[in-house]
């Protein structure tokens, strides 16, 4: 009989990144006009340009905007599978955010994140503070997002160490 392995989808740890590091985030994800009415309206959000194609129509880019948070929060969606899936303890700030060009319906973002800085947290042992310059190109290549991401991430034997301590509490005895 073959032993079963199992495998977990996961981000990096903290102690697996080294400044320098750039993550390519694939597949991109290509935003739709439904997907810009429905993140626009769900954030309570009325600007004409994102909702109203004849006003954005006499607007200087001539046709609407995708909303530029959604462009960010895709940005960082796309970054989550490979640097923080499973390893983040908080997400501490966005930062230094740019939106050089416009997104429009149809267009496809593709996401990187450098690691720019990684420290040890002063208050929380086995947590390290990892800085990323996270960029958003469009399909043309044309970058039209661009913010620092700070996040509060486990180590790897810490992160066991809560998980087994955890178990243990909750009186299972299994080890995570």
């Amino acid at each position: 009989m073959t032993e079963r392995v199992e495998i977990e989808q996961r981000g990096r740890y903290a102690d697996e990144l080294a400044v320098g590091q750039v993550y390519l985030h694939r597949p991109g994800r290509t935003l739709t006009e439904a997907d810009n009415v429905l993140f626009t309206t769900l954030t309570m959000n009325p600007q004409a340009l994102h909702l109203d194609h004849a006003y954005a129509a006499a607007q200087p880019f001539g046709r609407p905007l995708v909303n530029s948070m959604l462009s960010l929060s895709t940005l960082v969606g796309l970054a989550v599978g490979q640097t923080t899936q499973g390893t983040l303890v908080a997400q501490l700030g966005l930062g230094e955010i740019a939106f050089p060009k416009p997104v429009f319906h149809g267009d496809t973002l593709y996401g990187r994140s450098e690691v720019t800085a990684i420290r040890e947290s002063s208050s929380r042992p086995g947590q390290r503070i990892v800085t990323f310059a996270m960029t958003g190109e469009n399909q043309h290549g044309d970058v039209v997002v661009r913010a620092q991401r700070t996040c509060l991430m486990w180590t790897a034997q810490a992160h066991a160490e809560a998980k087994a301590k955890a178990a243990d509490a909750a009186g299972t005895g299994e080890r995570a």
